[in-house]
């Protein structure tokens, strides 16, 4: 995971920027993920880009302000990314403030990205670090018929027939703080402990199994590996203390097979009261560097 730089107070002390929480919402399956990379389509590439032109600025200056909650891999969706920005506050004005940059935003951004809400942020925040929760969702169509073709784009075709039941006891198995590097893509120098919250499947009334994953925060790819590892417990191929073997291994398995990108969506992240946004920064950034 790429690492994402801290860039500043909400307002500068010579109020000349001032810090934009973004919230957005987008389909996945055109992008390359978000970080950006070149020659790929990214969904930050695209917010930086537009950006750029409704504040009639250069691309490099929106990026080194530019922090995301969540940094979603090449195929995941999201409902509720956070993302602040620091911004020159002529540039803003110019613009037509925020209601105005907001309106011209909208209309650059793709069909496929939806920017919910654009406001000054409040002091202390920071999108990646003020954060106290993420929230995923994937979903899982059990139906030998295949998904929805209308849901094709979110939900994973599965060929056996899953438990809700096993899938829940073996994800409960993985709670609490861990060392999640058999989950987790390393990053040299990064630190795969994490504190897993929530992990509960259920099945909806439409008959797709959908799992509920929350965390303080999750490294690279970790959510498909937890999917993909308590999978086999659900349609019977595995024993259910599988996940927990994996997990105190404390390495890749080649026996997990990391679910596929387009099941999993970002649904919510949570962070403190204003009062609370700074000190929670400053906790999270001296626990974690990845």
């Amino acid at each position: 995971m790429t690492h994402q730089p801290h860039h500043g107070p909400a307002v500068a002390s010579d109020g000349g920027s001032v810090r934009l929480r973004l919230d957005l919402a987008y389909d996945g399956a055109g992008f390359r993920g978000w970080a950006v990379q070149p020659g790929q389509r990214t969904v930050a590439g695209l917010l930086e880009e537009s950006l750029a032109t409704v504040l009639r600025t250069d691309v490099p200056r929106i990026r080194s302000g530019l922090v995301v909650a969540g940094r979603t891999d090449a195929g995941v969706h999201a409902t509720a990314q956070c993302v602040h920005v620091d911004v020159d506050q002529e540039s803003l004005a110019r613009a037509g403030g925020t209601v105005g940059a907001t309106r011209r935003l909208r209309s650059l951004l793709a069909p496929e990205v939806r920017l919910t809400a654009m406001a000054p942020a409040p002091p202390g925040f920071d999108a990646r670090f003020s954060a106290l929760r993420r929230h995923y969702r994937y979903r899982v169509c059990d139906d030998p018929a295949g998904p929805d073709p209308l849901r094709r784009h979110d939900t994973l075709a599965h060929p056996r027939p899953l438990d809700t039941g096993l899938l829940t006891a073996a994800s409960r198995q993985l709670l609490g703080l861990q060392d999640f590097a058999a989950f987790c893509r390393r990053r040299e120098g990064a630190t795969t402990v994490r504190t897993l919250l929530s992990y509960v499947w259920s099945r909806e009334p439409d008959g797709t199994v959908v799992a509920q994953v929350t965390a303080d925060a999750f490294c690279h790819s970790m959510v498909r590996a937890l999917v993909g590892a308590v999978l086999p417990v659900g349609d019977g191929r595995a024993v259910m203390g599988f996940p927990l073997e994996v997990l105190l291994a404390r390495r890749r398995d080649p026996r997990v097979t990391v679910a596929a990108a387009h099941g999993l969506t970002l649904v919510a992240v949570d962070y403190p009261d204003d009062a609370g946004l700074a000190a929670r920064a400053v906790e999270s950034r001296a626990r974690r560097d990845d």
